[in-house]
C-alpha cells in the first residue's frame, strides 16, 4: 500500500469510524430497549402479548415506509445536517416512550420512532462512499457495525440495572430506562452538527495531498460505476438485482431480530437463572463482534464478497438449526447460538459492499435505502414468527429453525446474484461475485 493511501485511510478510520460507531450504538439501544422495558411496562400498563408484539413491530412499519424518502433528502441536504436531525428527533421520541399509558399511544410513538430513525443506517453506508474507497470498505463498515453486538452485549446488563430503579422519584423502572437511554442520542445529535463533515474537501485533518488522493480515487470509482453499470434513480429502484439484494437482506434481518429480541427468553428457557441471563446473552455477541471484523478483513484481503456471504450464512444457519435441538444441553446450546450469531454478524459488513459497488449519486441514496427498507420487513417478521410459533408449540425449537431458514435464504440469494452476474455481465453480479472464493484476482468488488 502506498504511503499516501495508508496515511489517508488511517486518518479516516481514526476520525470517522469510532464516531459513527457510537451513533449506531445509540440507535440500536433505543431501537431494542423496549424488549427489556416490557418486563415491567406490560405489567404496569396491562399490555397483552399481542399489544406489545404489535407495538414493538410497528416500529419497522414507520422505518420502512420512510426509508427511501429520508435517504433522498440526505443526498440533497448533506449527511451532517440530516443525520443530526434523525438523531435528535428519534431521541425525543425514544424519551416520549416513558409517558405512554394506552395501547394506541404505544403504537403511535413506536411508529413515529421508526419514521424518525428511517434513513440513518443507509445514510451512514452512503456517507462512507464519500470517504472510503471500495477496496477498504468492508472492514471499515464492520468496524462501525460492531455497535450491533456490543450494544446487545452491553445493553442488557445496563438496562437491567436501570430497571432496578423502579419507584425512584415516583417513576417506574421502565420509565427510567427510556428517559436515561435517550440522553446519549439527543446529545450526539448536536455533536454531529459540530463534528461531521460531508466530504474530504471540508476537513483540516487531511493534508492537501491526502485530500487530493482520496477525492480523485473516489471520483474515479464513481466514474467507473457510471460508465459501466450506473443506474439512474428509477432504474435502481426497479432493478431486479436491487430487489434481490433486498430479499437477501430480508433473510439476515429475519434471523437477526428474531434472535436479538428473543435470546434472553431462549437462554432463560435453558435453565439459566434470571440474574445470569444478561451475562450469558453477552457471550455470543462478544464473540460475534470479533468474528465480523476478522471476516470482513478476510473478504477485503481476498477481494471477494459473495463466497464470504455464503459461508457466513451457512454458519449462521448451522448454529441456529443445531441450537434448536440442544435445549437439554445448555452449554452446547449456547455454543451453537454463538456460532449462529457469529455467522449472522459476519454477513452484514460484507453484504453492504454490494449495493455500494453498483450504485452512485441519487441512485445510491435511493437504492441503498430501498434495500434496507424492504430488508427490514424481516425485522418485524422474525420476532413475530418466533413468538407465534412459541405460542403454538410451547417451545423455541421450530422458532429457531425459522430463524435459521432466514440465514439460509440469504446465502442462496447471494449465490444466485453472483451466478446471474457471471452469466449476464450484470452490475451487481459482476461486481459482487468477483473471482472464485479465495482468489486474489483484482476483478471483484473494490477494484
Amino acid at each position: 500500500m502506498a504511503a499516501i493511501e495508508q496515511s489517508t485511510l488511517k486518518k479516516v478510520t481514526k476520525h470517522i469510524i469510532p464516531f459513527i460507531g457510537l451513533l449506531y450504538f445509540a440507535a440500536f439501544i433505543d431501537r431494542t430497549n423496549v424488549g427489556f422495558a416490557a418486563l415491567q411496562m406490560n405489567r404496569d400498563l396491562g399490555f397483552s402479548a399481542y399489544v406489545y408484539g404489535l407495538g414493538a413491530g410497528i416500529f419497522f412499519a414507520g422505518y420502512c415506509l420512510f426509508e427511501v424518502p429520508s435517504n433522498l433528502i440526505l443526498h440533497r441536504v448533506g449527511a451532517r445536517r440530516w443525520i443530526a436531525r434523525i438523531m435528535i428527533t428519534w431521541g425525543i421520541l425514544a424519551g416520549a416512550m416513558a409517558f405512554v399509558t394506552t395501547p394506541m399511544q404505544f403504537y403511535v410513538v413506536r411508529f413515529l420512532l421508526g419514521v424518525a430513525e428511517a434513513g440513518f443506517f443507509p445514510g451512514i453506508i452512503y456517507y462512507l462512499t464519500h470517504w472510503v474507497p471500495a477496496s477498504h470498505r468492508a472492514k471499515l463498515v464492520a468496524a462501525f457495525m460492531t455497535a450491533i453486538p456490543i450494544s446487545t452485549a452491553v445493553g442488557g446488563p445496563i438496562s437491567s440495572a436501570i430497571l432496578s430503579m423502579d419507584g425512584l422519584l415516583g417513576f417506574a423502572g421502565w420509565q427510567w430506562l427510556f428517559l436515561i437511554e435517550t440522553v446519549p442520542s439527543l446529545l450526539l445529535g448536536f455533536v454531529v452538527l459540530a463534528y461531521l463533515r460531508d466530504t474530504p474537501k471540508e476537513v483540516s485533518w487531511l493534508s492537501r495531498e491526502e485530500r487530493e488522493w482520496l477525492t480523485s480515487t473516489l471520483e474515479r470509482e464513481t466514474t467507473a460505476r457510471n460508465s459501466t453499470h450506473g443506474l439512474v434513480m428509477l432504474s435502481a429502484l426497479a432493478s431486479r438485482r436491487v430487489l434481490a439484494l433486498s430479499l437477501c437482506y430480508f433473510g439476515v434481518q429475519f434471523g437477526q431480530y428474531g434472535l436479538i429480541l428473543w435470546i434472553p427468553q431462549i437462554v432463560k428457557n435453558l435453565g439459566v437463572s434470571g440474574s445470569a441471563v444478561g451475562f450469558v446473552v453477552a457471550i455470543p455477541y462478544a464473540v460475534a463482534a470479533v468474528g465480523m471484523v476478522l471476516w470482513s478483513r478476510h473478504s477485503d484481503a481476498k477481494r471477494e464478497r459473495v463466497g464470504h456471504i455464503a459461508v457466513a450464512s451457512i454458519l449462521a444457519f448451522s448454529g441456529l438449526a443445531a441450537s434448536a435441538f440442544l435445549a437439554g444441553y445448555p452449554a452446547l446450546s449456547v455454543l451453537a447460538i454463538t456460532a449462529g450469531a457469529v455467522g449472522n454478524l459476519a454477513i452484514l459488513p460484507v453484504f453492504w459492499t454490494l449495493p455500494a459497488a453498483i450504485l452512485s449519486g441519487t441512485a445510491a441514496a435511493g437504492g441503498i435505502a430501498l434495500i434496507n427498507a424492504l430488508g427490514n420487513v424481516g425485522g418485524f417478521a422474525g420476532p413475530y414468527v418466533v413468538g407465534w410459533i412459541k405460542d403454538a408449540t410451547g417451545s423455541f425449537t421450530y422458532g429457531s429453525l425459522a430463524m435459521a431458514a432466514g440465514f439460509l435464504l440469504t446465502g442462496i440469494i447471494a449465490l444466485l446474484i453472483g451466478h446471474d452476474g457471471a452469466s449476464e455481465h450484470s452490475s451487481v453480479g459482476q461486481a459482487a461475485k468477483g473471482p472464485p472464493f479465495g482468489s486474489k484476482s483484482e476483478t471483484s468488488v473494490g477494484h
